[in-house]
């Protein structure tokens, strides 16, 4: 008999396990994220996004540059919206609520939190270069977004802690368990303003670097301004003792760089589509 219950838990948390998979947008890579739903990962993230912008100096969208950030932001939005919808992934976007925000910081560093809410760092823009070195950067960031590596990254750490309940994140979190609490604290940065820019793995990094060059060709960007960018990135983090934080846990520079030349003729096709009159 106890073998038999065992082998039927055993059983059920596979099954479960199955149930909690789902395919990224365009890429179809099968990932593992329903251990947390995406109302759930939104609600931790607008609370984490909110603290941040709370204790920094934000950039009034009366100047250049944050004007600039919110143009591209809104373009790349509109071109994955609309694709989203159009392709009956419109799901992924359920509860966003998108703001382009740029903050004063010497860093050389943006994000894109679970739910829309992204965030450029000054130290960024000599390295952008221009609006479109802005997309390229946007449109990766996004991607992260859009392809719930933060879900992904949360329900394999839940799963590693023998946490296998779906929803079990948000009545932890709500409870204030100390494991999921410290799992939220892990991907999120529950409690701790800069926490929740944390790494993605090596494969969520380059399936960024993918959906980020169809992103911003959808929004009418020549991709080709993400490999110019990505060799700038490359020489400030060799100039630097320690890298910068988009560069912490990314393919090798030259790994990158002749990915996103492979890349390019495929995303040249949406960009010759979609960009019009465009820039």
């Amino acid at each position: 008999m106890k073998i038999f219950f065992k082998s039927s838990v055993v059983a059920f948390a596979l099954f479960t396990l199955i149930l909690a998979c789902q395919r990224v947008p365009l890429t179809g890579r099968k990932q593992f994220v329903g251990l947390v739903s995406n109302e759930q990962m939104i609600t931790m993230s607008f609370a984490e996004y909110k603290g941040f912008m709370d204790t920094s100096k934000v950039v009034s969208l009366k100047a250049k540059d944050a004007e600039m950030i919110a143009r591209v932001g809104g373009r790349i939005k509109t071109a994955v919206e609309n694709y989203l919808i159009q392709n009956n992934y419109s799901q992924v976007i359920d509860g966003y609520q998108w703001e382009f925000k740029l903050v004063e910081s010497k860093e050389l560093n943006a994000w894109c939190m679970p739910g829309g809410k992204v965030c450029f760092y000054t130290g960024i823009l000599p390295i952008c270069k221009d609006e479109a070195g802005i997309a390229v950067v946007m449109g990766h960031e996004i991607a992260h977004a859009i392809a719930s590596h933060g879900r992904e990254r949360m329900s394999q750490a839940m799963a590693a802690q023998g946490i296998t309940q779906l929803g079990a994140i948000g009545a932890g979190v709500a409870t204030g368990n100390q494991q999921v609490m410290e799992i939220a604290g892990q991907v999120l940065g529950v409690g701790s303003q800069l926490g929740f820019v944390l790494p993605n793995s090596r494969k969520q990094e380059s399936e960024a670097d993918k959906l980020g060059l169809i992103f911003m060709s959808m929004a009418g960007y020549n991709p080709q301004n993400a490999v110019d960018f990505w060799q700038r990135m490359a020489e400030a983090g060799s100039k630097s003792q320690k890298p910068p934080k988009l560069l912490s846990t990314h393919p090798a520079d030259e790994t990158r760089i002749a990915d996103l030349k492979a890349q390019l003729p495929q995303a040249q096709k949406y960009y010759q589509v979609y960009s019009g009159n465009k820039k």
